[in-house]
Formats: structure tokens, sequence, C-alpha cells
């Protein structure tokens, strides 16, 4: 059967959906489990989008919303000119492809949070009525219902899918898929050396790799680095994906801004294997691909147990998973620990680099095979 990858945007484009679905497809492809992936523009839809707004507006008293529309929907999946097709749709967005589907298509979802969990762990569902809400998530517990199967990137969002849309446990599985890095790229690197011992000349790096400063936990790492320093550990905290102009001015960060891990491979890799820890102490997260990365290149992670963190921290070889929310001593006081003797440190990273491969979407589409097959 012709299995084909849908999402909300172009799937073969890496600059959908934070490089998901195009790394997905490449994997997907190689190994001949999918065909190919769906190329779908949004863009064109903006002048619909600000009149629907404006009816919502009108109706309700708040325009948000539109892309959780059966109009949106309806008017985006017609590019895809799948009338006739026949096989299997493996989507990334619960409200594509628009009910009804054809009886001569499966279709399963693979997400990494509920529109539920959107809504109100993400707090992204206050500019939408609430009618309009309860009925975007009447038509995607609809959509659930009839799917062959829900793959979920975590724990978290399946108990989401099974608990507030009431779906068969039977068919929702959990699949956390890969780091979304250049495989061949990373064959032509050299092997990485470890880590100094941190020193005044090397300090210690805490790595935090993302946009979204606040949510993602970068105030609390800069107290967690002044902890270190107070107990006499020289650290910095390195930052990559945010705006240095958005961030404050702290002696212990070190702003990188954007790095093109497509781009520029080499030193995207380089920065995050220097790191002793990669660090994420985010409010809210669904299925982050930062901490598959840094396991991809064998550093380990102190992190939040908040949301779908859990499922990419697989054991206690992967990092530390705290408590939400712990104190900056605390988590201070367990990487001193972990950190003495430096000796230990060290061999607990080389034990961990050489399970990538865990950590890779080729291992994540031979787990979806399993399900869907």
């Amino acid at each position: 059967m012709s299995r084909l990858l849908l999402c909300n945007g172009d799937a073969t484009d890496p600059a959908t959906w934070s490089n998901i679905p195009y790394f997905l497809l490449q994997a997907g492809i190689t190994s001949g489990w999918l065909q190919s992936g769906i190329s779908l523009h949004p863009e064109p839809l903006k002048g619909r989008k600000r009149l629907w707004n404006l009816a919502q507006l009108i109706r309700t008293g708040k325009a948000g919303g539109f892309q959780y529309s059966p109009l949106y929907a309806q008017t985006l999946f017609q590019q895809a000119g799948l009338q006739n097709f026949k096989g299997s749709l493996l989507s990334h967005y619960p409200f594509l492809p628009p009910l009804p589907w054809p009886s001569s298509q499966r279709v399963d979802f693979y997400i990494d949070a509920t529109t539920r969990q959107i809504f109100d762990d993400y707090g992204l569902g206050d500019p939408i009525s609430a009618s309009f809400r309860a009925e975007a998530l009447t038509r995607e517990r609809l959509a659930y219902q009839q799917a062959g199967s829900v793959i979920c990137m975590a724990q978290w969002t399946a108990n989401s899918v099974i608990n507030d849309y009431g779906i068969d446990p039977a068919k929702v599985h959990v699949v956390p898929g890969g780091a979304n890095l250049d495989e061949a790229r990373l064959a032509e690197l050299a092997e990485p050396a470890s880590p100094p011992l941190p020193s005044e000349e090397a300090p210690l790096r805490l790595g935090f790799l993302g946009k979204d400063w606040p949510r993602k936990g970068g105030p609390f790492l800069l107290t967690v680095a002044e902890a270190l320093q107070r107990q006499g550990i020289p650290s910095r905290v390195r930052a990559i994906g945010v705006d240095p102009a958005r961030l404050p001015h702290h002696p212990l960060l070190e702003p990188l801004g954007f790095i093109n891990k497509q781009t520029d491979t080499p030193r995207f890799v380089a920065e995050l294997r220097s790191w002793h820890f990669g660090a994420l102490f985010s409010s809210a997260e669904a299925a982050p691909r930062s901490n598959l990365e840094c396991l991809r290149l064998g550093v380990p992670l102190i992190a939040h147990a908040v949301g779908g963190i859990p499922s990419t921290l697989p054991d206690a070889g992967c990092g530390q998973l705290f408590p939400a929310h712990p104190s900056a001593s605390e988590v201070a006081n367990w990487l001193v620990d972990r950190l003495t003797p430096y000796q230990r440190y060290l061999a607990w990273r080389a034990a961990l680099a050489p399970r990538w491969r865990e950590f890779t979407w080729a291992a994540a589409v031979e787990q979806l095979a399993v399900v869907l097959n």
C-alpha cells in the first residue's frame, strides 16, 4: 500500500514545523516505508482567513482559530489533488485530511500534542471563542475515532488522546521520534573530543536550544549557573536559537543566536558536543527535538519532568529528570555530584555516545512500521 506523509504545510520543506516532517520523510523514503510527502501551502488562504476572522469576531467576539476550521482544512487539502488516491496517509495534523475520508484511504495520525493540550497547556486557546474550541475538539475526536492508529510523540500526549478524547487505548501508541539532524553530514565529521574539566579558562557549559527563552526555562537555567558559581564551579549558559537582542545581559550567559543546522552542520554539532549538559526546564513542552539532538550527539540532559519531556529521556543513562519545579541549588548540587570525580562523568558520557542510533529518525521509522504494518 502506498503511504504518503501529510502535515499542515509542505512535508518536503525543512522549514516546515521544526523540520520534523522533513526528517521523518527522508528516513521513511530511505527505508521504503514512505513513498512521498504532500506539499501544501497555507499562504494563499490569507484572504479567506481575514474574512473568516472578521465573521468570528462579529459572531463570538473573538477572531482566532481559522487553522482549526473546516473551511481551512478543506481548502488547503484540495491542493493535494488526492481525490482518487487509494492508499495510506500518515498525518501530523488532526484536522487533515478533513472528514469524511474516502473508504479507499486509510488515515493514521502522528502527533506531538492534542489540540486540547495546545489550547490549555500552551495557553493558545485564549484568542478563540469557547464555542469554536469545543467544536474543533469534537471534530478532532471524530478523526481519532475513525483513524487506524493515533501515534503520539510522548506518553503525555497519549494520555490526553485516551482520557480527554475517549479513544480506545489499543489504537494509541507512543513513538518519540528522532533527532532532526542530517545523518550523512554527521558521518563526515571527526570524532569529538571530551569536554574539559570545568575551570576559569573553560567553564562548565549548560546548553539551551530553542526560540522561546522564558517558556523553555532559560531564566531558571541562569540561576542554576549562579548556584554553581557559588559552589566554586565556573559555569556558562550557551544559548542557541534566541535573538540575542531579546536576552538579558548577564555575565554567565553567552548568546550564540541562530545556527542553521542544515547549512552550518559542523558548527552546530561542535557547539552541542562542547556542552557538558543540555538543559530543558520548560513550563510546557510537547515533544522536544532539542533533547533528542543532544542525545544523538552523546550529550546528557537535565530537564523538568513536564509534558512530553520524560518520553525523550528513556533512562538514567541519558540524564536527570527533576520534578517540576526544583530549586536552583537542588539542580546545582546534583550537577556537582555528577561531575565529581570528573572521570566518572566522562565514563558516563562515553557510555551514552554508542547509543546514538536510538535517537535517529531511522530507528523511529522502524517503530512506526511495527505499529502501522
